[in-house]
């Protein structure tokens, strides 16, 4: 069991931490994508809903 930690310490001393810029930098991304693709399909969703609207009340 011991020698399961020691392992697990050693991995993780081979990791390449991102740094704090470049943390922020992807942090942002995924976010302003998540925005993105929510606009995108918020638009698709209210252009369904009209067409279907359009369908219904013909």
């Amino acid at each position: 069991m011991f020698q399961f930690f020691v392992e697990v310490k050693n991995e993780l001393a081979k990791v390449v931490w991102p740094t704090r810029n470049d943390t922020f930098k992807y942090t942002l991304t995924v976010i302003i994508f998540s925005i993105v693709i929510a606009a995108l399909l918020g638009a698709f969703d209210y252009l369904l809903f009209i067409i279907f609207q359009a369908i219904i009340n013909r």
